[in-house]
């Protein structure tokens, strides 16, 4: 996890723009540095660094002898960095990972280095001998990337929109801001005065093709053929497979725990796999939620069956209300749903920071949108539009829940792993009948649950636990989170504030007193920003006015 700024092409004081990098402090506690490029006085590269991998020669802009003339600032981790040294005979200079990208762009150019990187990233390449500059981002968008292009071509690049809205320059008093697309690269030619010019953004990877690095992937050829024994050992193998590749790295590794299904299958093999790896110390699991929430309990009967050091952290109503505006601050979003489900993971990413030394933290996100886990897949007309609706939420993950897991560790300087978003684990799930994939017997996540039954990772009762609606997992039993925020809401807006709701907020305009009050503390940090967000994320197939699963018949709340 880092911070990367990049300018190109600048009118105003560098010195006085560099104060917009700063917004992004907290994505790099180790170290921070800002570099001119040479022969370039109005362009210059800003880097927050939080140390992971190779923590001597880590700091960027990565130069190296070898290639003079490029410049690198990049956010992420590529797994497969040593497999492709030993395939194309790459001489490194340093640990780090993303030295890679310097090797494969000189050996065939940026569509293959895009292509070729198996883990996550966002990236920065200057070309000065060749005078271009090359955005690029994971085919999930795990890692954040967002730019301004004014039409004279002047370029900021950022990993989060905070560090772009303060730029000052001369043609635009507000210049826009958008995020860079998943799964795809841009070129753009360097102007001898520092400014750029776009030439093509090309989209190099789709999540539903098997990824070009699959051909140097530890794990061989799978067996073929879609008979259920075959899919769920081809499950297992790629799952173990995306966990154990995440184990790359120099700092503590730790896995949030929820006692849901997709974070306690993470944690278990996690764990398995780190006693395989004679890692010495012993995997700390977080969980968090108000006093004997449903998630609390859950989680304590997953550390005890797995043998995790375990932690509860347990938070109020009063605290959660309080952390409302600095979540919406850091995530960049009004999006009700987004919003309620970080502020737990914003508090446990806090203490995680504060009282622990784990630093590399696991997550079961991405497996809802894969594995057809909302609840409302029950309602899907047919097995091929609740395949589409997966694919949909897949595409928009960048927006929603990547964003919420990306932001509310960042913030405290945590790097986040998702093994359920792994290409080859993704690619293949996805190349299943699409009549496999959906919700059987009145559970979600059918196929998942029964590829892990035999295995005895987790208990039976949280192996086949049925989704809890986020808001009621982590409240008391007496009252969800949901209703908490809903009676705190209720006295902070005023009824005729929501009748006019339209005509203050046209775009994506609040219908309710939540989603105006989140929409207000949105528009004090980010005025005029709303189109970051293209729509409030829904279910699809029920009348529903609210995102919480437990406003759906379906749902059965365990309080």
């Amino acid at each position: 996890m880092c911070g990367i700024w990049a300018l190109f092409g600048s009118d105003e004081c560098l010195s006085m723009q560099c104060l917009s990098a700063m917004k992004i402090a907290h994505r790099g506690p180790d170290a921070f540095r800002f570099e001119n490029v040479n022969g370039f006085t109005n362009c210059c590269f800003g880097f927050h660094r939080l140390a992971v991998v190779d923590q001597l020669y880590g700091m960027q802009p990565i130069r190296v002898k070898k290639f003079p003339y490029l410049w690198l600032c990049y956010n992420g981790e590529i797994y497969n960095f040593k497999q492709l040294q030993k395939q194309f005979g790459f001489e490194y200079q340093t640990l780090v990972d993303g030295e890679v990208i310097l090797h494969l762009y000189n050996r065939g150019g940026i569509e293959q280095t895009a292509s070729m990187l198996d883990g996550v990233f966002a990236f920065i390449l200057l070309d000065t001998a060749n005078r271009k500059v090359f955005l690029a981002r994971d085919t999930y968008g795990v890692r954040p990337l967002f730019k301004v292009l004014t039409d004279d071509g002047f370029l900021g690049v950022c990993s989060e929109a905070k560090g772009l809205v303060n730029l000052k320059h001369s043609t635009s008093l507000f210049p826009k801001v958008e995020p860079f697309l998943p799964g795809h690269y841009e070129v753009l030619d360097l102007k001898p005065s520092g400014k750029v010019a776009s030439v093509e953004v090309v989209k190099f990877h789709s999540y539903k093709d098997e990824p070009l690095h699959a051909a140097c992937d530890t794990v061989e050829n799978l067996p073929s053929g879609f008979d259920l024994e075959t899919v769920k050992n081809n499950i297992r193998v790629l799952f173990e497979n995306a966990v154990r590749k995440r184990l790359m790295a120099h700092r503590r590794i730790g896995c949030l725990l929820s006692g849901g299904l997709d974070s306690s299958l993470v944690a278990a093999v996690l764990l398995k796999l780190m006693k395989e790896m004679n890692i010495k110390y012993p995997l700390q699991t977080f969980a968090i939620g108000m006093e004997n929430s449903p998630d609390l309990l859950a989680a304590r009967k997953v550390a005890a069956h797995i043998g995790s050091e375990h932690h509860e952290v347990i938070f109020n109503s009063e605290e959660g209300i309080q952390a409302i505006e600095e979540v919406i601050f850091c995530l960049e979003t009004y999006d009700i749903t987004t919003v309620r489900a970080s502020i737990g993971m914003y508090l446990v990413s806090k203490y995680i920071r504060k009282k622990t030394d784990s630093v590399v933290i696991f997550s079961g996100e991405g497996s809802d949108e894969l594995t057809q886990g909302y609840i409302y897949f029950h309602k899907a007309p047919s097995p091929e539009e609740a395949a589409e609706e997966s694919e949909r939420l897949l595409k928009e993950l960048y927006l929603f829940d990547v964003l919420r897991a990306d932001r509310t560790t960042a913030a405290h300087g945590l790097e986040l792993r998702v093994p359920f978003l792994d290409h080859r684990f993704t690619s293949y799930y996805l190349s299943l009948p699409a009549e496999l994939r959906i919700p059987k017997n009145g559970i979600e996540k059918y196929l998942l649950r029964q590829s892990f039954e035999d295995s005895n990772l987790l208990p039976k009762e949280i192996l086949w636990r049925p989704k809890e609606a986020f808001s009621d997992g982590i409240a008391s039993v007496k009252k969800s989170w949901f209703s908490i925020l809903q009676d705190y809401i209720d006295q902070q807006v005023d009824d005729l504030l929501l009748e006019k709701a339209a005509e203050k907020y046209p775009f994506n305009p609040p219908r309710t007193k939540e989603s105006y009050y989140y929409r207000q503390i949105f528009e004090k940090h980010y005025p005029g920003r709303s189109n970051w967000l293209p729509h409030y994320w829904m279910p699809r197939w029920v009348k529903a006015t609210d995102p919480s699963a437990r406003t759906l018949k379906h749902y059965k709340s365990a309080t």
